[in-house]
């Protein structure tokens, strides 16, 4: 079924319009597994527990890298789509429609977790634990989604890393989730917490996914950017120097 919608996307859309679609997809099957992971095992009584939470995350964002990586480069992830803005792989504008498609897919996820799998556990919506300082749980979830972006980047600067890109980024979602969901939630993925959160009217922790995700991304994008902006520099001093001579 995937094949077959990634070639209609392929075959028949325009290049904006098969990102748009991509990003709508991706960030679906990366909300359903992610969230649908939490309300499954709350239906049972946590019996499946924090392993069962991790790994449908990593399940769903690595076959979504695996099948749209090369139309959209992936994202699935607002704080991802605003560290790219900062590296300057996308324009202001395409920022408009990859938050658009995201909001979407992830709201079309949390209803279908809603009427198909069940309403347990907030719809999956993320929670931290404030039996830690807010301080704390404020600075896990940004190195949570330093960690992500910082994979993403050298994902992508190794040209998806000999086919191993999906699992990889995969693995570092189902990682941050198994070891640091228990202190922040780690949710990473702003769409992936807000759609749960409005879907289920339960909105007091939405701010930490909305502050502390972006400023996680932001970091390393700025970082990333700061690095090759200064390897440019050297570059063309040496091409001036190399003139003189």
């Amino acid at each position: 079924m995937f094949l077959s919608l990634k070639k209609i996307i392929t075959d028949k859309l325009t290049l904006t319009q098969k990102k748009f679609i991509a990003e709508v997809i991706g960030t679906f099957i990366v909300v359903v597994l992610a969230t649908g992971a939490v309300v499954i095992d709350a239906k049972f009584n946590g019996i499946f527990g924090i392993p069962f939470i991790a790994f449908l995350p990593f399940v769903g964002v690595a076959v979504s890298v695996y099948l749209f990586a090369k139309i959209s480069m992936a994202h699935f992830n607002p704080a991802v789509t605003l560290g790219f803005l900062i590296t300057k792989h996308i324009t202001k504008l395409q920022l408009v429609y990859y938050f658009t498609a995201q909001i979407l897919g992830a709201l079309l996820g949390s209803l279908f977790v809603m009427y198909m799998i069940g309403s347990e556990a907030d719809l999956g919506a993320n929670s931290p634990n404030y039996a830690f300082p807010l301080p704390v749980i404020f600075g896990i979830e940004i190195l949570a989604s330093a960690l992500l972006m910082a994979v993403i980047i050298v994902v992508v600067y190794m040209n998806g890393l000999r086919g191993y890109g999906g699992l990889v980024i995969g693995g570092i979602v189902g990682l941050d989730i198994f070891f640091l969901a228990f202190i922040s939630g780690a949710s990473m993925n702003p769409a992936r917490s807000f759609a749960p959160a409005i879907v289920s009217g339960v909105l007091y922790n939405l701010w930490l996914y909305w502050s502390a995700t972006f400023r996680g991304t932001s970091i390393v994008a700025l970082l990333v950017r700061k690095k090759f902006t200064y390897d440019k520099e050297v570059q063309n001093r040496l091409r001036l120097k190399d003139r003189t001579y």
